[in-house]
């Protein structure tokens, strides 16, 4: 009968075998030689030193064979006997990669001990092959077993024993005994895959925020990670971690930095307890410990890592717990932008050589990374870094992402891997630290040197490259405009901001520390330089960003010169009927972005003050004044100039009879009680007339007003009423009938 047992007392001849090909971990301690003891009766193989009755050991006992023959071999994975012996113990999870076999004879059989190695778990089997009745025991009732297990205090426990610090269903590929009675296991997320504590993987495909890690233990404590795109739409990187620790939000970002909440917090080497969280930053990245509960979360701008130890690492939850939620299920849509699901997909980049980056992945499995390869499963790294790497082009620090991520959760399992980054080429410090980007960029290798600079999201970009603009749309104000330039755009073109100027060489861009956003502008105080214009419709003004050196003989640098412009367009032709008595008459004119109001009012004193009310009695021959006037329009840049001012006896502007009081600009000299006091100058025109009806019609007067926009420039835009004929104005301000507004009020007697 054979018992693993961690002590058993047998005197026995001795032999070394070397298993160093084919490791076994027992119950949580990694083996590679076995000791042999033959005795009369038993025979005994111990993993750590020949057995002595006064010493301690890791062995295995069983009944001594024929003629004290063993015959050891080491056999090769098979897929049949993984999932055999995986659905014989029920508690192994990793992939099997081999096992070393003994052969021995006993009364006329043949018995074969097995010992499988399943990376940092293992299992044992006996059978017996031979005629007539056999009895096999292990023990147990099974006959294979788990000798995974885990240590405390120098006791083995076999795998699902309970005590008071540990519950373990045997050490995944990614957890290890501590010998402090403490289970501690690793979850690692970079680019878009998560590797679980169990060693298995997930691909994130969108640009959403997952949970990562949440336990019972602490309800209101979660780990979060958010995804980006980068350099192509169709593939999604780890971008930023968010703690979420009692209702507060500590992000961990690119570049080294933190922020709580909205606060960006100063970290250095030396923690910060922050909400019960410990923070602290070195080149490596930054580092948030909960003591309390054994949790650090890592993050270097790439690569998180999760380092559960005790109890918080038996209850994971989360993609770093191999939940059986579906990732649908653990999307949280409050940390997600509404578009964050949806699929892109672009051409395959048919630079990038699969081959090689195959070759450059699976040095993981060579020295000095071969070393861990047995605590830490190398696959999911390898298959996380072809599968990016063959569709995603090596650079901004991912040609070393992978090995530097597998690199440290070895660390973290006490390996050193002495030299792996002279062997590699890589750095252990993190890639962009201290460059802090906008939310629309990532930052990434600017030069094969290592320069990094800040470049546009690939999402963000393709609404610019579309139009093959480099901006947002001129913003027209009330006096004002301005144009917005993306820098990460410019910096793709290699244009330097500071390098550009509106007409003015005194205006340049002004730069949003924040956003990397470049803004030019100018305004009714400060015009730049800009150019105004106008047609039969618009009035425009224009300015144009360019380079400094524009006018220089030769250059080496592309050229730029963008035109944005803001338009007035000339009121539209509407007519507004309004009593009275219904107050004073508003005409809202829209010009793009621009927007101004056009109202006319009528006074019955000189100074404008008399407003005449709904219920204001009016004269025959009493002399009122008219107030056409604009809100919205920049006095310094533009007039309003009335045409021309009728009254009819319906509310058609074209109906008759009618009756001029404004002519071209000027009072109608027919009717010396016309005053055209003031037109053109400003943004508002004022005229005075004796009130009137018509004879024998219809007691209502409608009065209508033509009006259009003109450009200043000096006094061009006041009409010349020397003579009743048509002001004859400059080609650049002809004024078309059809350009103007009509506005028009109406009375009652």
């Amino acid at each position: 009968m054979i018992c693993p047992s961690a002590q058993q007392q047998t005197i026995s001849e001795s032999s070394v075998l070397d298993i160093s090909s084919c490791p076994i971990t027992y119950y949580g301690q990694k083996y590679e030689k076995l000791y042999v003891n033959f005795t009369r009766r038993d025979i005994v193989m111990c993993f750590d030193k020949f057995y002595n009755p006064g010493n301690e050991g890791d062995c295995i006992m069983g009944s001594s064979p024929d003629k004290w023959r063993a015959v050891l071999s080491i056999v090769q994975a098979d897929s049949f006997l993984e999932r055999w012996i995986r659905n014989k113990t029920k508690t192994i999870q990793n992939s099997l990669r081999c096992s070393v076999q003994i052969t021995m004879p006993i009364n006329n059989l043949t018995m074969i001990l097995n010992l499988f190695n399943f990376g940092t778990e293992a299992a044992l089997s006996l059978e017996a092959r031979g005629t007539g009745l056999v009895a096999v025991s292990l023990c147990s009732q099974n006959d294979t077993i788990d000798i995974s297990g885990c240590r405390h205090s120098g006791t083995v426990y076999k795998p699902g024993t309970v005590t008071a610090t540990l519950q373990t269903s045997g050490c995944g590929p990614l957890e290890y005994c501590q010998g402090n009675g403490m289970l501690a296991s690793t979850c690692t997320v970079t680019g878009p895959t998560v590797i679980d504590v169990h060693g298995h993987m997930n691909s994130i495909q969108d640009r959403c925020a997952y949970s990562l890690f949440s336990t019972p233990l602490l309800p209101d404590f979660l780990v979060l990670g958010n995804f980006r795109d980068r350099r192509r739409k169709d593939v999604s990187f780890l971008d930023s971690v968010t703690l979420r620790v009692d209702g507060h939000d500590i992000h961990l970002e690119q570049g080294g930095r933190v922020q709580l909440d909205d606060s960006t917090l100063t970290l250095s080497s030396s923690p910060q307890l922050v909400h019960g969280v410990q923070l602290s930053k070195d080149q490596t990245g930054v580092t948030a410990e909960l003591t309390n509960l054994n949790i650090s979360v890592f993050f270097d701008g790439n690569t998180a890592q999760i380092l559960l130890e005790g109890p918080a690492g038996s209850s994971v939850e989360g993609l770093c717990g191999n939940s059986s939620s579906s990732l649908s299920d653990l999307r949280l849509s409050e940390y997600s932008s509404t578009s964050c699901e949806m699929q892109y997909s672009e051409p395959a980049d048919t630079t990038i050589d699969c081959t090689s980056v195959t070759e450059r992945c699976n040095l993981l499995k060579e020295a000095p990374f071969s070393s861990c390869n047995t605590d830490i499963d190398p696959e999911p790294y390898i298959t996380a870094c072809t599968d990016t790497l063959c569709k995603y082009p090596a650079v901004d620090g991912l040609n070393c992402q992978f090995l530097k991520a597998y690199a440290r959760a070895c660390s973290l399992h006490n390996h050193t891997l002495d030299g792996w980054t002279s062997n590699t080429g890589c750095s252990s410090e993190a890639f962009c630290q201290d460059r802090t980007c906008s939310d629309h960029e990532f930052c990434g290798e600017k030069t094969v040197s290592g320069d990094t600079r800040c470049f546009c999201r690939a999402i963000f970009a393709s609404k610019y490259q579309e139009n093959n603009s480099l901006g947002d749309a001129t913003v027209c104000k009330e006096n004002s405009a301005s144009l917005t330039l993306v820098g990460c755009l410019l910096e793709d073109k290699d244009i330097n901001y500071s390098a550009l100027q509106l007409n003015d060489p005194t205006c340049r861009g002004q730069v949003d520390e924040l956003t990397h956003m470049v803004t030019f502008s100018f305004n009714s105080s400060n015009r730049c330089g800009t150019v105004v214009t106008t047609n039969n419709s618009y009035i425009i003004y224009k300015n144009t960003i360019r380079s400094q050196n524009y006018s220089d003989v030769i250059t080496r640098k592309d050229q730029v010169q963008i035109d944005f412009s803001c338009v007035h367009s000339q009121p539209n032709i509407n007519t507004a009927t309004f009593r009275i008595r219904d107050w004073s008459v508003a005409q809202c004119i829209t010009s793009g972005a621009w927007n101004y109001t056009l109202t006319i009012k009528a006074y019955t004193d000189a100074g404008r003050t008399q407003l005449v009310e709904w219920n204001s009695e009016l004269q025959l021959n009493e002399k009122i004044w008219m107030v056409l006037k604009t809100d919205g329009l920049d006095g310094s840049m533009v007039s309003v100039v009335t045409d021309s001012c009728w009254a009819t006896g319906k509310a058609s502007p074209t109906s008759s009879p009618r009756h001029d009081l404004i002519i071209n600009g000027c009072a109608n000299p027919a009717d010396p009680t016309v005053q055209v006091e003031e037109n053109g100058l400003a943004t508002s025109t004022y005229f005075s007339f004796n009130m009137f009806r018509f004879t024998g019609g219809s007691s209502d007067i409608f009065l209508h007003c033509q009006l259009h926009l003109c450009p200043k420039q000096g006094n061009n835009c006041i009409p010349t009423c020397n003579t009743p004929a048509r002001v004859h104005r400059s080609a650049s301000l002809t004024y078309e009938p059809e350009a103007p507004a009509f506005i028009s009020v109406s009375w009652t007697y």
